[in-house]
């Protein structure tokens, strides 16, 4: 996630009003970092993500692979629907037959934009349901009244005549972590993470932390906040810890923190979204995928042990977000970045952890994807991995529309296999159901 510092100046070099992705909670630590990762400079080019079609001979002509081929050469197999998003199917079926396959690409998007109004194409495009949230960050808000309005537009857009998906509230949503990050900075948390996990009584902390980020957000029409970081830092000053943003070099404390925030923040009807699964806690400072690739090269047993116990109490909490890293982790996907890989996504947060509710990218435009071909590549192979949600950004706002139309490509070209495409949409739509407008 970039700092208020950097996505300020991102909207001041950007047209206002040009429609972008953007993430929150994205994996930076605040500010511009000078590089990458330093272990993985000579590992992160073992995968391409756009390989060279290879010809193939027969009878003296050479035959192009398919998409579905292409995309298998760098992920092997797709990740294959839960059992939770083929009963959310079951359940949704009737309302995405209502969709066209570029609404329901458009469904799985998060937009956003540039400037303290909404422009005019994005509530268009909302109206019309290709569109399935918002994210606002430092330069979207002036002040409570003026987000509050913002917000109402949205939602009244989604709620027009012309909107097949309109029965489903919008993902309105952003960063309020605590302490630095905090885009709402009215509203509480005003302790770090790293404040709550050192005090007296870390549960009762984060609890009141929680329902503090709750308010704040209900109380301007939000209703997801990217929060809370479930990292294990390892030594002071590093990726997390520089900015306060990890509870604990302890993964009990960070577990009973972090379980104890997402209760508190979804009792308030805010959803709760643990990242950066399955850990950046050892990342040190300078190791930021939205500059370049990552390796956090530990051994299973370290981040199953480590780094992942914490998503175990998240969980058993009923997070109903959980964002993935896009760092690597050899001992899990040798290749792949985590968020690439449906080994990572799949096998390990939804089948090892049990994890069943929806997945969301970090930024689609990070450095550590560079070698990942097209914002449309990168997309789709990101939907193709098991993540339901696409956020899209980098160091400057990223065209929207491109993530749209990469899913929608893939959903037509059968690299995104149907079933699984429209599973992973149906979950996003039974969470976007249980949300308050």
């Amino acid at each position: 996630m970039r700092t208020d510092r950097l996505r300020g100046s991102i909207g001041g070099i950007v047209t206002a009003g040009v429609l972008a992705i953007a993430a929150a909670g994205c994996s930076s630590s605040g500010t511009p970092s000078t590089g990458g990762s330093k272990h993985a400079n000579s590992q992160s080019g073992s995968a391409s993500a756009t390989p060279t079609p290879t010809a193939t001979r027969e009878s003296g002509t050479s035959q192009q692979p398919s998409p579905q081929q292409s995309a298998e050469a760098v992920q092997g197999p797709a990740a294959v629907p839960t059992a939770a998003q083929l009963a959310a199917l079951r359940a949704q079926a009737s309302e995405i037959a209502k969709l066209s396959p570029e609404q329901q690409a458009g469904q799985r998007v998060i937009y956003s934009y540039n400037g303290l109004t909404a422009p005019p194409e994005l509530l268009n495009l909302i109206s019309h349901g290709d569109v399935g949230g918002v994210i606002f960050f430092s330069f979207n808000i002036a002040s409570p009244g003026q987000l509050r309005s913002v917000i109402g537009q949205m939602i009244a857009a989604n709620a027009a005549s012309t909107n097949p998906a309109r029965q489903y509230p919008l993902l309105l949503m952003t960063d309020q972590e605590g302490g630095l990050i905090r885009r709402l900075p009215w509203a509480g948390p005003t302790q770090s993470e790293a404040q709550i996990g050192a005090s007296a009584d870390p549960a009762a902390a984060a609890a009141q932390a929680g329902s503090q980020a709750a308010t704040g957000l209900r109380g301007v029409g939000l209703n997801v906040n990217l929060a809370p970081v479930l990292d294990v830092f390892r030594q002071p000053g590093d990726f997390d810890d520089q900015f306060q943003r990890s509870y604990s070099m302890n993964p009990a404390v960070v577990s009973t923190a972090g379980a104890a925030f997402v209760r508190a923040q979804q009792a308030g009807q805010v959803a709760a979204t643990v990242k950066h699964f399955p850990g950046l806690g050892a990342a040190a400072t300078a190791e930021n995928t939205d500059n370049g690739p990552v390796t956090i090269d530990l051994p299973a047993r370290t981040l199953r042990a480590v780094d992942e116990y914490p998503y175990r109490a998240a969980i058993s909490a009923g997070a109903k977000l959980g964002m993935v890293s896009w760092a690597r982790y050899p001992a899990l996907d040798q290749r792949l970045p985590a968020a690439l890989s449906p080994t990572v996504v799949h096998g390990e947060l939804q089948v090892r952890l049990g994890f069943t509710g929806v997945t969301i990218t970090d930024a689609l435009g990070a450095g550590a994807l560079e070698s990942y071909g097209s914002l449309q590549n990168k997309t789709m192979l990101a939907a193709r991995a098991g993540m339901d949600a696409l956020l899209c950004t980098a160091i400057k706002p990223l065209p929207g529309l491109k993530c749209a139309a990469g899913l929608r490509t893939g959903y037509l070209d059968g690299a995104l296999p149907k079933i699984a495409f429209q599973a992973q949409l149906a979950q996003l739509l039974a969470l976007r159901a249980s949300l308050p407008t």
